[in-house]
């Protein structure tokens, strides 16, 4: 088995490849660092700044570089011994034209080999999904799309499709012939016994003919050579040109003319696609989606051929030692993930493998899983908590209270923005749930009653309260642990909702799968599918709900606010320190021990800065009410409210305490992150504005804000005030810092470190902390400290100090 002793997570992008982290290596290696910690590099979205939305996984990103590209970086490793840990995306692909698998799907339906591969419903029980799948990419209604000239048919070399801005989905194949099926103009051009004529008539004699279902991989191939010969008579011929050119008009319609976009209307009408709204995905929709993401759709990796034609490249990599090990995204996205780690582990068994998984801090990794851990939330969060001061939650408690106006616990928020993440953003999901719990339960004699009503609002609550991401049921036994974590979430459930009972008692039976006597193997089997369906969306709803709402309202002390973090849990006491340590060090010697990551809520460095509020409760109240006092003047009123609020005004002064820059050089810039970060800040908390529906004059009413109170100005007393105040806090911060990285590489586990974080990593949330990384003034400062540390060590330390 392969185990690395340290690794260094690079973002590669189109501005920076394979080619731009060969000369990095050196630098690396002489960090310390064992492996490189590697981003998705597989083919993704054109432009696409972090690789996740990937089109083919058994292709490099050509933006990256190409494959010889690949095996120069890897020959760099292996010259200083050092592994590759490669980011992979098993869940989902995105959906583009560049993913020619769905692509294949939507132009020839049950005919495609690759219809198994994705989580779409096409039997769903809405009349506009029946047989189609949703694609909810249009800015506005659909009907206004049309007429507005704004959704076209196109023709290239690969064939007809509707464009729409940058999305561009196919014609299906049988809709060709409605495309054809005049041809008297053309006839006018070309006589009957024209060679391009005939070429084309047999044309489209062959589209009438193409093989069925049963031979998908002749049909293909058929498929491309009439692309090809039409392509060719296209360009070569005028009158086929122009006919088809002319065909194109007549379906594209006129703007202004309702009644022209009549024909485009119907033949969109045949696709396997259906156009809408983007908004409509939330309430309506039959393909799983990547969280809330319309763009993103869910692959069926429970499908082993799945497994193996969507890993085929990275195998391919394992097996020729350029990749030593797996970082596994969003596994609990996966209907079965034991089993897929276990297909892993089969073809990969001497590969690191670790898992993207958030864990409630009383949760433990399921020991059966094959692997050597995961990313290190759970460690970022136990080590944070060491350096928040635990004596003075009450005192900190009160002060949050008292400025920011919320009284809600911690709880409560979470449990209201759970049900807001299910209501606006999945209710689609949620419906499709009680639609399949109905159809499962149509001839249970105890649930014919239940309306698919009483289950969607049952299964909306049991969600809303669900105390971790999901559970991981994979077979009729059901463990006592998942049973627990089930069980308490319908009690919370029924307590918050006596109504509910007889639907939280129906949910109940089919989570927990206590089948009664007269069901059937079969009907077991659809009730076993429920409750691993159910678990694919647990996951998604809390962490929209908690992670990217939640951590944007409850606001006491924001270094708690992180990914997999309970704010309401004040700090980390030695103790349980050192024991969560312990269990580390017998369970998962060789996990990652993370303090920063590409999806962390802020940079390590302004973590441990705001950590240092939680030591002086009084005098951070006095100087956040002197800056309130001070900054009154500054807010803008709309409809009646001060903008921001003090919920908003509280986060943005920790925030401006964690980011501030050291240097005054950075400060332009600083501003300018400030403001594109508190608009999705408050987008996020969903409470003044929000990414479906955004509030423009609450979010420009609070940049005006951060401009003024951030202006330098001899006027200005809130920033003298403020900065007096942060190189007080920063001081201590350093400290901070310092102890969290050393007791990083002195834990168990294995040291991760995010790229730029070895100098003071001061960034927000994404994309902040993807800003281009300086490696040759990295490179120069630790060259400098090598030549002075073999000069004269004593005075190199005293000058660090």
């Amino acid at each position: 088995m392969y185990l690395p002793t340290s690794t260094y997570r690079i973002q590669f992008s189109p501005s920076f490849g394979f080619q731009d982290a060969k000369p990095v290596i050196a630098y690396l290696a002489d960090l310390g660092i064992s492996d490189l910690y590697a981003s998705p590099i597989f083919k993704a979205v054109k432009g696409s700044s972090h690789g996740y939305d990937v089109v083919d996984p058994n292709s490099l990103n050509p933006e990256l570089g190409n494959l010889p590209d690949l095996e120069v970086l890897a020959a760099e490793l292996k010259k200083y011994t050092m592994g590759w840990l490669q980011d992979i995306v098993p869940n989902h692909m995105a959906i583009d034209s560049d993913n020619q698998m769905l692509m294949d799907v939507l132009a020839n339906g049950s005919n495609s080999r690759y219809v198994p591969f994705f989580d779409v419903d096409w039997d769903h029980p809405a009349a506009s999904l029946n047989k189609r799948m949703l694609a909810p990419f249009l800015g506005r209604f659909y009907g206004e799309c049309l007429e507005e000239g704004e959704i076209v048919l196109q023709y290239g070399s690969n064939g007809f499709t509707f464009k729409y801005y940058n999305n561009a989905l196919p014609l299906r194949i049988e809709s060709y012939a409605d495309f054809f099926q005049d041809l008297s103009p053309l006839n006018k051009e070309l006589t009957d016994d024209n060679p391009d004529f005939i070429t084309f008539l047999g044309i489209l004699y062959a589209l009438k003919t193409l093989s069925s279902n049963n031979e998908p991989e002749k049909r293909s191939i058929q498929i491309q050579i009439i692309h090809r010969i039409v392509w060719g008579l296209y360009t070569s011929n005028a009158a086929i040109r122009d006919f088809i050119d002319g065909t194109l008009r007549s379906f594209n319609g006129e703007k202004g003319k309702p009644e022209s976009f009549n024909a485009l209307d119907n033949l969109l009408a045949q696709q396997l696609f259906r156009f809408s709204f983007w908004k409509v995905a939330a309430e309506e929709i039959n393909y799983r989606r990547f969280f809330c993401i319309n763009g993103l759709i869910s692959l069926k990796l429970e499908n082993e051929h799945v497994l193996s034609h969507t890993h085929g490249l990275i195998f391919d990599l394992i097996g020729r030692g350029l990749i030593t090990g797996l970082r596994i995204d969003h596994v609990d996205g996966l209907y079965d993930p034991a089993n897929y780690l276990q297909k892993l582990r089969e073809r990969a068994p001497r590969t690191y493998i670790i898992v993207e998984k958030i864990l409630d801090p009383a949760e433990d990794l399921p020991r059966s899983w094959p692997l050597q851990g995961t990313t290190g939330y759970d460690f970022i969060n136990a080590l944070n908590g060491l350096f928040c001061q635990q004596k003075n939650e009450q005192a900190f408690s009160k002060i949050y209270s008292s400025i920011s106006g919320l009284k809600d616990t911690y709880e409560q928020v979470v449990h209201t923005n759970k049900k807001i993440i299910i209501q606006e953003d999945m209710a689609s999901d949620v419906h499709n749930l009680a639609l399949l719990l109905k159809k499962i339960s149509s001839r249970d004699r105890h649930g014919s009653d239940i309306t698919l009503n009483a289950l969607h609002r049952a299964l909306t609550e049991v969600l809303a309260v669900f105390p971790v991401y999901r559970t991981y049921i994979s077979d009729v036994v059901v463990s006592e642990t998942d049973r627990k974590t089930i069980v308490d979430a319908l009690n919370k459930a029924r307590a918050n909702f006596p109504a509910l009972l007889h639907g939280f008692t129906f949910v109940r039976r089919f989570l927990l799968l206590d089948f009664p006597d007269y069901v059937q193997e079969e009907e077991k089997r659809e009730w076993l599918h429920f409750a691993m369906r159910f678990q694919q969306f647990s996951g998604p709803v809390m962490a929209k709900g908690v992670e990217d709402t939640t951590h944007y309202v409850y606001n006491r002390l924001l270094s708690l606010n992180e990914v997999g973090g309970r704010p309401d849990r004040f700090g980390c006491s030695l103790a349980e320190f050192h024991a969560f340590n312990a269990k580390r060090k017998e369970l998962w010697p060789d996990t990652l021990s993370a303090t920063a990551t590409h999806d962390t809520k802020r940079g390590e460095d302004a973590r441990a800065r705001i950590n240092v509020l939680s030591e002086m409760p009084a005098e951070w109240q006095k100087k956040l009410r002197t800056w309130i006092r001070v900054n009154r003047g500054k807010k803008m009123r709309i409809a009646g409210l001060a903008v921001p609020d003090r919920n908003d005004e509280y986060f943005l002064y920790q925030t401006l305490i964690g980011a501030f820059p050291f240097a005054d050089a950075e400060y332009p810039e600083f501003i300018e992150r400030m403001k594109r970060y508190i608009v999705k800040a408050v987008r996020e908390a969903k409470i003044h504005t929000a990414w479906l529906q955004p509030d423009t004059a609450y979010e420009d009413a609070y940049i005006s804000f951060v401009e003024k109170i951030l202006a330098p100005s001899e006027n200005n007393a809130f920033l003298k005030e403020f900065i007096l105040f942060f190189r007080r806090v920063a001081h201590f911060g350093i400290l901070n810092s310092l102890s969290q990285t050393l007791i990083k590489i002195t834990s168990p586990g294995v040291p991760d470190f995010y790229q730029g974080s070895e100098l003071w990593d001061l960034s927000l949330v994404d994309p902040d902390n993807r800003r281009p990384v300086d490696f040759a003034h990295r490179s120069a400062l630790l060259a400098s400290i090598r030549t002075q540390e073999a000069a004269d060590i004593d005075r190199l330390v005293q000058s660090l100090l």
